[in-house]
C-alpha cells in the first residue's frame, strides 16, 4: 500500500518549473490572451479613485446636487485655500503639522523597529515583549489623551509621543511578523558559516523582514496623520487642526474643507513615496503587484 502511494504521488505530483520555463511559457502565450492576475500595472493608476472622487464632487456642485452649507464646493475651496496662503495664515499651521508628523514618524518607527529586534530574535524578548504592546494595540491613542494630558502637559511632547505611539504598533506588529516568516534554513546556513550575531542580523535578519516592515510603514504614516489630526484638535494653538477647530467655532465650513483636503492630499503623498520605496526596495521579488 505504501509502495502504491508513493508511486501513485510520483505520478502525480507537480513538477518544478525553472525560470527558463516561466520564459518560454510567456514568449508562448498568445497574443491578446488576458494573464492570470491583476493583470499590467497602471501608471499613475493610484490617482484614478481620487481623481474620480474630486469629478464627481466637481459634477454634484455643479448640478447643485450638493448643498454647500454641508460640502464646499471644490472651486470656492481652492479659492479659500489660496487666500489663507496669500494671508499667510496656511504656511505656517502647514510646517507645524509636518513637523509634528515627521518627529512622530521618526520616534515610532525608531522604537517599534527596536521592540521588534528585541522580541522578534528572542524568546525571553517575546515574553517581555509582545504582551504590553499587544495591551497597547487595544487602546486608542484618544483613550489615553487624557493621562497623556496629565504626564506631559499640552506641549509639543505629548503630541509627539501620541503621534509616535499610533505608528509604534503597526512598525512592530508587521516587522515582528517579518523575522518569523524568514526561513529557518537561513539560520541554519548562517550558523554553518559561523557568522558573528551582528553580521547575521546585517545579511539575513534585516533582509528578510524588509517586506514586513515596509508593509507596516504604509500602516504606519496612515496612523501617524491620524494621531495628528487627534492632537492638534486637543489644547493646541497651530496647526491644520487647530485651523479647523478655530473654523468649526465661526461656521467656516470652506476653511474646515480645506483642512480636510489637505490632510487627505498629505496622507495619499506619503503612502505614494513609501509605495515606491517598497517597490525598488523589493524589485528581485516576483509578485501580482509586478
Amino acid at each position: 500500500m505504501t509502495a502504491v502511494s508513493a508511486e501513485q504521488a510520483r505520478t502525480t505530483a507537480v513538477p518544478p518549473v525553472d525560470d527558463e520555463e516561466l520564459a518560454a511559457g510567456r514568449a508562448s502565450r498568445p497574443r491578446g490572451k488576458r494573464r492570470l492576475g491583476p493583470g499590467k500595472p497602471i501608471k499613475l493608476g493610484y490617482l484614478v479613485g481620487p481623481l474620480l472622487l474630486l469629478g464627481v464632487w466637481i459634477w454634484g456642485s455643479a448640478q447643485g446636487w450638493i448643498d454647500p452649507r454641508v460640502l464646499t464646493a471644490p472651486w470656492t475651496v481652492a479659492t479659500t485655500a489660496w487666500d489663507l496662503w496669500e494671508s499667510g495664515r496656511l504656511g505656517p499651521d502647514l510646517l507645524v503639522s509636518a513637523r509634528r508628523f515627521a518627529l512622530g514618524l521618526v520616534f515610532g518607527v525608531l522604537a517599534g523597529l527596536v521592540l521588534a529586534l528585541v522580541s522578534g530574535l528572542s524568546r525571553w524578548g517575546e515574553a517581555v515583549v509582545d504582551g504590553p504592546v499587544q495591551i497597547k494595540r487595544s487602546i486608542p491613542n484618544l483613550a489615553l489623551l487624557p493621562l497623556l494630558l496629565l504626564w506631559f502637559g499640552i506641549d509639543e511632547r505629548m503630541k509627539i509621543i501620541t503621534i509616535a505611539l499610533g505608528v509604534l504598533i503597526p512598525i512592530y506588529i508587521h516587522t515582528h511578523n517579518g523575522l518569523r516568516s524568514i526561513d529557518g534554513r537561513y539560520a541554519e546556513l548562517a550558523e554553518t558559516l559561523r557568522l558573528r550575531p551582528a553580521a547575521f542580523v546585517g545579511r539575513v535578519v534585516l533582509p528578510g523582514a524588509l517586506p514586513g516592515f515596509l508593509l507596516g510603514m504604509r500602516f504606519a504614516v496612515t496612523s501617524s496623520w491620524l494621531s495628528l489630526v487627534v492632537v492638534e484638535q486637543v489644547n493646541a494653538t497651530s496647526g491644520i487642526g487647530y485651523m479647523m477647530l478655530l473654523a468649526g467655532t465661526y461656521g467656516q465650513t470652506d476653511v474646515i474643507i480645506v483642512g480636510l483636503v489637505l490632510y487627505a492630499l498629505l496622507g495619499l503623498a506619503s503612502d505614494t513615496v513609501v509605495r515606491l520605496i517598497q517597490r525598488r526596495a523589493l524589485s528581485w521579488r516576483r509578485t501580482l503587484e509586478d
